[in-house]
């Protein structure tokens, strides 16, 4: 009897562990799939937040999100969603953009992009950034959870 109470723990654990590895199996998207299109209009709003305010990005990022600057610092939702309207970026453009998901709820986008922004020495520069987003759906929304943004040469 205890053999059999070892050996139905022991396979209930390793099936649960199949099942979960297999759940979380990545796949890159495709062309056409309707989720990453989604995703990747909502990365363009955040881009385009740089030049100009996008009040849709409330719901774009979670509010738990994280996200790391190109200088190490840490930001939140409400830094994420902020436009400087003194000194705001012009010519915003998102990059390249691709979507691997992890089983249904999980989802990283890897992008780049530009925008002419203006030094403190008053000269404008472009600016180009590659980043990686981290999304999770939940209660059938996807959100933001965590970003890293590195600054990065421009190509020419």
């Amino acid at each position: 009897m205890k053999r059999k109470t070892i050996f139905t723990s022991v396979l209930s654990v390793v099936l649960f562990i199949s099942v979960s590895v297999n759940a979380q199996k990545a796949r890159w998207a495709s062309a056409d799939d309707v989720v990453a299109k989604e995703l990747i209009a909502k990365e363009k709003m955040w881009g385009q937040a740089n030049c100009t305010p996008q009040p849709g990005l409330k719901d774009v990022f979670a509010d738990e999100f994280l996200g790391t600057a190109p200088d190490g610092s840490r930001y939140r939702k409400a830094e994420a969603m902020s436009t400087d309207m003194k000194n705001p970026d012009r010519e915003c453009n998102l990059g390249d953009v691709k979507i691997q998901f992890f089983g249904d709820s999980v989802a990283i986008a890897y992008g780049n992009e530009s925008s002419i922004r203006k030094g403190k020495d008053g000269k404008e520069f472009l600016r180009c950034l590659v980043w990686t987003d981290t999304w999770l759906k939940r209660d059938g929304k996807w959100q933001i959870i965590s970003a890293q943004d590195v600054v990065v040469n421009c190509p020419h």
